[in-house]
């Protein structure tokens, strides 16, 4: 099995995510493919270029 490259965000979807918990503006960490919440430290994972939006699935960052 090999490992296929990850499939790019579109940045383009910025324009329509809000952060879940704030319902505030989020910016796009490409390094770590990840959507940031500055308001509320939560970073959201895109996994195959899908965000995923859960809170559940948030990770907390350090403020």
């Amino acid at each position: 099995m090999t490992d296929a490259p990850a499939q790019p965000f579109d940045r383009r979807m910025l324009e329509a995510l809000v952060c879940p918990v704030s319902q505030g503006r989020l910016e796009y960490d490409a390094e770590a493919q990840e959507l940031i919440s500055a308001s509320e430290f939560l970073a959201y994972p895109i996994r195959d270029g899908i965000p995923v939006m859960l809170f559940s699935e948030a990770r907390k960052i350090e403020d």
